[in-house]
C-alpha cells in the first residue's frame, strides 16, 4: 500500500500563482489609490480600468492558486 505523499512540482505551481496573487493584492489597491488621487489628469480612467482588472486578477489568481495547492496535497496517482 501506498501512502499519499504531496506533489511538489504541482505544489510549487499553487504557489507561484499564490505570490503572484499577491503582489497584485498590492498593486490594484495602489494604482486604484493613485487614480482617485489624480481625477483631474488625462489618465484617469485608463489608470482606473487598469486597477480594477489587476483587483479581478488577484482574486482569480488567488482561488487557483489555492486549488492547485489542495490538489497538489490530495493527489489521486492513478496506477
Amino acid at each position: 500500500m501506498e501512502t499519499k505523499r504531496t506533489n511538489k512540482e504541482i505544489l510549487i505551481k499553487g504557489i507561484k500563482k499564490m505570490g503572484m496573487s499577491l503582489v497584485c493584492m498590492f498593486l490594484g489597491p495602489i494604482l486604484m489609490y493613485v487614480s482617485f488621487s489624480n481625477q483631474e489628469k488625462t489618465l484617469y480612467i485608463p489608470l482606473l480600468i487598469l486597477s480594477l482588472l489587476i483587483c479581478v486578477l488577484a482574486i482569480y489568481l488567488a482561488f487557483i492558486g489555492l486549488k492547485t495547492i489542495m490538489d497538489s496535497m490530495f493527489y489521486k496517482a492513478s496506477n
